[in-house]
């Protein structure tokens, strides 16, 4: 089946993504602290600091959905109502910066990230919850 190979290559992207995302937001931390920008009277380290933090948070949950398809695919169950919940909020997630980036970066982001997109919503489509359940109530019941 394919669903394996899917939840794979997902984890791969988000953990490959998660690792682009610190390393852009630590970089662009830097290059504030050194021309020592501000935007409306901010201080330029608080900006600096800042922006490694929302790198940290956003590449650790990228990390996480990674685990989480990782998971699913060692597994080959449907992930449980965290981890769906978490990877429904990373789709979702990926969608809207889908939309961002078409008009900020160019169409290769766009399509970066509706690549990730996919390869979410493909594994939590392959992976239904209930299947488990309705072959087991076909089965016969033993005496």
């Amino acid at each position: 089946m394919v669903r394996r190979p899917v939840a794979w290559a997902g984890a791969v992207v988000l953990w490959a993504e998660a690792a682009g995302v610190g390393f852009l937001n630590w970089f662009l931390g830097l290059v504030v602290d050194k021309q020592e920008m501000s935007l409306a009277g901010l201080d330029p380290h608080a900006m600096t600091v800042s922006a490694w933090i929302a790198g940290g948070v956003l590449g650790l949950c990228l990390v996480l959905c990674g685990v989480l398809l990782a998971r699913t695919a060692v597994r080959d169950r449907a992930p449980g109502g965290f981890g769906r919940t978490v990877l429904i909020g990373a789709a979702v997630l990926h969608a809207l910066l889908g939309a961002f980036a078409v008009g900020l970066v160019g169409w290769l982001a766009f399509a970066f990230m509706m690549l990730v997109l996919g390869l979410i919503v493909l594994t939590l489509l392959a992976y239904d919850r209930y299947e488990h359940r309705e072959a087991g109530a076909d089965a016969p019941q033993a005496a």
